[in-house]
């Protein structure tokens, strides 16, 4: 049996287990984390570990991602979890004052990329019910 684990870069599986512990390969896999001796890196950022938190090449994912302040959930079988992207991450994301770049259909059902629209000035209108 696998569990899936949602991210921002999509969905993702891994292996069934105790709570959240995935060898470091599929936590690099997953995340972008890497295990290295100073701690869980991810480019230049590295962030040492808690005792017990990593043991034999496996991780600890679920308490990893509460050390570094980033959000968590899981269904109650513990088949499913989601993790968030931490508010400091989103903070500097929304500091740049630049869109993420996406792409959705015109009426007539041709695609257009908001990258194709860079150096021009462009309005964007955006709305949320919540």
């Amino acid at each position: 049996m696998t569990r899936t684990i949602l991210t921002e870069a999509g969905a993702q599986t891994a292996p069934s287990g105790d709570a959240l512990w995935l060898s470091a390969a599929d936590a690099l896999r997953i995340t972008g984390w890497e295990l290295k001796p100073e701690g869980m890196c991810r480019g230049e950022l590295c962030v040492p570990l808690p005792a017990g938190m990593a043991k034999d090449g496996q991780i600890d994912l679920a308490a990893f991602w509460g050390h570094i302040g980033a959000p968590l959930a899981h269904d109650a079988g513990g088949t499913v979890w989601s993790l968030g992207t931490a508010a400091s991450e989103r903070r500097q994301s929304l500091e740049t004052l630049e869109a993420p770049d996406f792409t959705l259909p015109d009426l007539a059902g041709a695609a257009h990329s908001l990258s194709d629209l860079r150096g021009k000035k462009t309005l964007l209108v955006t709305w949320a019910s919540w």
